[in-house]
């Protein structure tokens, strides 16, 4: 810590407190003088580091009193979005800290930006009742077989129909094409296979590391839990004392206590772990190799010019399929989901299948 970031603590103590001053819901506005309070005292506890006594910290800087000026003319959401910037500079600072070190991480030093980010989420007057409603969703560990398919499917088709295109326009030859046709559609699924196969097991590893670092943390200091647990209910909309009721009994039993503590610090559900990272490679990989060996098909049985066409067409086909199962999600019209999957595709085609022309003629003069 240096005398740049005392100057960043002291500023943030003075930004928190004018928001806390022009917030008209008294739990946001606790909140934030609390928030102040916390950033004062960090300052202050840091300058005794460099032997400055409270009356020589640093007043609050231009670039402060500029980001107050800007928050009442255009609103102080500009003034919260800087400081969370600034949270989550400081909280990366000091996660780089620690690791360099060689210090153990705390969930703590992410926990400011926690309560940022649900006051940011969070509108004005927000009831108990209604806290539900401004939950955050999180990636789902066990959503990864669906995004696979997706991905598998389009990418199978478009990567191999390019390269099976390509292939076709620099040889004339039958074998040739089906055997790059095979092996790109083998390559492809094995390496998205591997590829989510990692992504989802590294995702639950990191986040078993988390929680386990958690838990670590309320079996050490559970009334600092419970405190950070209860700032971050009242940064919802929650009463002061509502929230230090909740946190208390949520507090009472462990095992729950520590579900909610990953889950609304962490931002993790204890259920999305139980995605198997098996089934995403798998799906993967067939997902990947459906779509590959459509524009392998006809080079089974034919070659030249009418394996090279019929080709385009199942990939076409294909392709406005997979544009129209996109639909589901994004609410687009099927035609034009479909239509704009086909032009992408085939131009990528286009592109290959000329080059291969190219190649295809260099070689052979």
């Amino acid at each position: 810590m240096n005398l740049k970031n005392i100057q960043t603590e002291v500023d943030a103590a003075y930004l928190y407190q004018i928001l806390a001053e022009a917030e008209t819901d008294p739990a946001i506005a606790n909140v934030f003088r609390q928030m102040s309070e916390i950033e004062n005292s960090h300052a202050q506890a840091f300058a005794q580091k460099f032997n400055l006594t409270p009356d020589r910290l640093p007043k609050p800087s231009r670039r402060a009193k500029t980001l107050k000026l800007i928050g009442r003319l255009f609103g102080n959401d500009y003034i919260l979005g800087a400081l969370l910037d600034t949270e989550k500079g400081l909280s990366n600072s000091v996660v780089a800290s620690r690791k360099k070190n060689q210090m153990e991480g705390s969930v703590s030093d992410t926990a400011h930006v926690t309560i940022l980010k649900n006051i940011l989420q969070t509108s004005e007057n927000v009831s108990a009742s209604n806290l539900a409603r401004f939950e955050k969703r999180h990636r789902s560990v066990g959503g990864n077989a669906l995004r696979a398919a997706v991905l598998g499917g389009n990418d199978g088709l478009v990567s191999n129909f390019s390269l099976v295109m390509g292939i076709a326009g620099a040889t004339s030859g039958q074998s040739e094409v089906l055997l790059a046709g095979v092996a790109g559609l083998l390559a492809g699924a094995l390496s998205m296979a591997l590829g989510e196969w990692i992504s989802v097991k590294s995702s639950q590893e990191l986040f078993e590391n988390q929680m386990q670092l958690e838990m670590d943390e309320l079996e050490a200091n559970p009334e600092t839990e419970e405190k950070e647990l209860a700032l971050i209910y009242m940064s919802k909309g929650i009463a002061e004392e509502q929230a230090r009721q909740m946190a208390g009994e949520v507090m009472k039993n462990k095992d729950q206590a520590h579900q909610v503590l990953v889950k609304e610090e962490l931002g993790i559900n204890a259920e999305d772990l139980k995605g198997s990272a098996m089934e995403a490679a798998i799906t993967s990989f067939v997902l990947f190799a459906v779509g590959a060996i459509i524009p392998v098909i006809p080079f089974f049985m034919l070659g030249g010019t009418k394996a090279i066409l019929i080709s385009a067409l199942l990939s076409a086909i294909g392709l406005f399929g997979i544009g129209s199962a996109i639909t589901l999600f994004t609410g687009r019209s099927v035609l034009y989901s479909g239509s704009r999957q086909v032009i992408f595709g085939l131009a990528a085609a286009a592109i290959t299948f000329g080059i291969g022309k190219l190649i295809g003629v260099s070689i052979a003069g």
